[in-house]
C-alpha cells in the first residue's frame, strides 16, 4: 500500500501569535507546508491528510485544493476534544487540544496504510522525505516504526531558546528514549540546556526529534489504549498533553517493537518566534536560488 503523509496543523500557535500554518514564506507565497508536500510528492507519497481544527477547514481547502488538484489525494481530519474519550467527562476548564498523539489518533478512520507524521510549521528537507518514504515501503511493520533524526546544531534558533526531544540511540540505531530538554541555545562553541537537568551541555552531534515519525497503522489501537490511561491520570490537569513521544516511549519499554532512528542530512528550519520569519523566507529563497525548488512550486 502506498504510504500517506499526515500533517499536524491543529495547534494553537500560541507562541507565534497567529495561524502560522497558512502564512506565505516562499517567493511565490508558498507556505512551509507547500514545501513539505512538494518534497513528499517527489519522494513518492500519493496522499496527504491534514489534521486541523474544524474552524480552519475552509482556509485550508481554499489554499490547498486549487493548487494540489490532480497532484496528490487530499483528506481532512478534525481534532476534536471529545474524540476517542470513551465517555470521559472533559473538565470545563479544558480548552486546548489533547496533544500530538491524540491528533494522530483522530486520523484512525482515514488512514489504513503506513504513514509519516510531520508538523505543519517545520521545514524538513528533501532528504528526510526520501528516507521516510523508503522506510515506509520497505521496513515499516507492526513491530518496526521510525523517527527521522536531525542534528541538534541544525535545529537551533538565533532568536531565543528552543525545546527539543533529544534521542538516545543504541548500537543498532534504535531509539531507547527521548528526553524532552528545555531552553536550549548555543553559547560560544557549546550547546547549553538551561532546564536544571543533567547534562547541562549537550553534544554537538546529538540527534533530536523534530516530530517526523513513520508509523504502521497498528499505532492506532495502541495509542487509544494509552490515551484512555492518560485521561484517567490527568483528569485534573487542564494543561496535560498526550504527546507522540509518550506513545513511542511506551512502545519501546513495553517491548512492543523498535523505533529506528534514521539520520538525515537535511537542514531543519521553522518558525518558533515571529523573529524567525525573515530567516525562514531567506532560507527558502536561497534554496530556490540554488535550484533545489522552482520559484513557483505548483505552476
Amino acid at each position: 500500500m502506498e504510504p500517506t503523509l499526515l500533517i499536524l496543523a491543529a495547534g494553537m500557535a500560541s507562541r507565534y501569535g497567529s495561524m502560522k500554518q497558512i502564512q506565505g514564506f516562499g517567493p511565490g507565497g508558498e507556505t512551509i507546508m507547500d514545501y513539505s508536500i512538494y518534497d513528499a510528492i517527489r519522494a513518492g507519497f500519493k496522499k496527504v491528510v491534514f489534521i486541523i481544527r474544524k474552524e480552519f477547514a475552509k482556509d485550508f481547502q481554499d489554499i490547498f485544493e486549487p493548487k494540489l488538484k490532480g497532484k496528490v489525494s487530499l483528506d481532512y481530519v478534525y481534532q476534536d476534544l471529545n474524540a476517542f474519550t470513551d465517555g470521559f467527562k472533559i473538565p470545563a476548564d479544558r480548552t486546548k487540544p489533547w496533544g500530538t498523539a491524540h491528533a494522530v489518533l483522530c486520523a484512525r478512520d482515514q488512514v489504513s496504510e503506513p504513514f509519516a507524521v510531520i508538523n505543519a510549521d517545520d521545514f524538513y528537507g528533501r532528504d528526510a522525505f526520501e528516507k521516510a518514504y523508503q522506510f515506509l515501503i520497505t521496513d515499516c511493520s507492526e513491530k518496526v516504526y521510525s523517527i527521522i533524526g536531525y542534528e541538534l546544531l541544525k535545529t537551533l534558533s538565533d532568536n531565543g531558546t528552543v525545546n527539543r526531544g533529544v534521542c538516545q540511540v543504541d548500537g543498532n540505531g534504535n531509539l531507547t528514549s527521548i528526553a524532552e530538554r528545555l531552553n536550549i541555545s548555543k553559547k560560544g562553541d557549546k550547546i547549553i540546556c538551561d532546564d536544571n537537568q543533567e547534562p547541562e551541555e549537550l553534544s554537538l552531534n546529538s540527534q533530536v526529534s523534530m516530530n517526523f515519525w513513520c508509523f504502521h497503522p497498528s499505532i492506532f489501537p495502541y495509542s487509544e489504549k494509552l490515551f484512555l490511561e492518560f485521561l484517567k491520570t490527568n483528569r485534573d490537569n487542564p494543561k496535560a498533553e498526550f504527546f507522540i513521544p509518550i506513545v513511542a516511549d511506551r512502545f519501546i519499554n513495553d517491548g512492543e517493537g523498535v523505533i529506528k532512528v534514521i539520520p538525515t542530512s537535511s537542514q531543519w528550519f521553522g518558525v518558533t518566534y515571529k523573529e524567525d520569519a525573515p530567516e525562514v523566507k531567506e532560507s527558502l529563497h536561497q534554496l530556490v536560488a540554488a535550484g533545489e525548488y522552482p520559484p513557483h512550486l505548483w505552476r
